[in-house]
């Protein structure tokens, strides 16, 4: 009995000198946190998207605590509001952004890429594309699987069954990017949305001389320069055959969109072309009484005539047109 006394006075007093130890060892070497990283947290959105640029919204929030300023610093998915709220806890100043959005840059339509092979294995973009160049001939286009849909925890993205493309919902899609790493192909990409969320896209990835593109897709960009020397904003360059527009130099003018032989270049959420469009550098058209809408040359030329920061006109020449 005394034994067993004895073995449990031993245990009290070593597990009490542990925890007291434990205590002291606590107390010396405990590492303060800011209480306004907890505040800061409850007002982001909580979707541990990644979107910001940090592994999730605890980090974001820490980064936020720790930064002298805002700049730079932008949670996607909560946009303005939710920084504007954390720049109110933090006594900074917001940093207003201009909103983004996914964009798949691939027009690779069932019509314009035909199949060449059968993929009979799963079905992954990802798997697809470390096997080979897919069951079309562009070795960039998109693969169709709908991996990017998958990676949405938004619900933004969807696959079109006619098309066989994902197609983006604008007023769900939070620009967090988990597409954009999600695709092997890189075919999406995040965008400033644009006044009115319209803004100018060539819709297309492929960097193969023209004629081994024009092969592989009707609707694929053959780096042919054309929409480069119509524009006169300088906000299109062609580089290794494939050509890309600067959001922040383009003006939607639609001269690109007009000029590319191949339908590669789209105007998002702008009406659609007059019938006979040609570049403002064409010369006049004159207005019919058939009821056929024609381009106006005078729209342009104010356009032309307009400083490149115009975000306030957006698709002018197109919304005036002659009758």
């Amino acid at each position: 009995m005394n034994i067993v006394l004895i073995s449990l006075l031993v245990l009290g007093l070593t597990g009490l000198v542990a925890a007291v130890l434990l205590f002291v060892i606590a107390r010396q070497f405990k590492v303060e946190e800011d209480p306004r990283i907890d505040q800061v947290q409850e007002v982001l959105p909580g979707a541990n998207c990644g979107g910001c640029g940090f592994a999730g919204c605890r980090a974001f929030a820490e980064t936020c605590v720790k930064a002298t300023s805002l700049d730079g610093l932008q949670c996607p998915v909560g946009g303005a509001p939710v920084m504007e709220k954390v720049a109110g806890i933090l006594g900074l100043e917001a940093v207003a952004s201009e909103p983004l959005v996914a964009v798949v840059r691939c027009n690779g339509t069932c019509e314009a890429r035909p199949k060449t092979s059968e993929f009979n294995g799963s079905r992954s973009c990802k798997i697809i594309h470390s096997c080979y160049v897919g069951e079309s001939a562009c070795p960039f286009g998109c693969l169709g699987c709908g991996d990017c849909v998958e990676a949405c925890q938004f619900g933004a993205l969807s696959m079109n069954p006619e098309t066989g493309l994902p197609v983006v919902d604008e007023e769900k899609c939070t620009a967090c990017g988990k597409c954009v790493k999600t695709c092997p192909r890189g075919l999406i990409e995040l965008r400033k949305k644009g006044p009115d969320s319209c803004r100018m896209v060539v819709l297309c990835r492929n960097k193969d001389k023209g004629a081994i593109t024009r092969k592989a897709c009707a609707n694929g960009c053959i780096g042919c320069g054309k929409c480069q020397n119509v524009c006169g904003f300088d906000a299109i360059k062609v580089e290794n055959n494939l050509a890309y527009i600067d959001a922040d130099k383009c003006v939607l003018c639609r001269d690109c969109e007009s000029a590319c032989p191949t339908g590669a270049i789209h105007g998002i959420n702008l009406p659609p072309l007059a019938k006979n469009a040609k570049p403002a550098a064409a010369p006049a058209e004159t207005s019919t009484d058939n009821g056929e809408h024609k381009f106006d040359p005078v729209c342009a030329a104010m356009i032309k005539a307009l400083p490149t920061k115009r975000a306030q006109f957006p698709y002018l020449q197109n919304m005036v047109q002659k009758i």
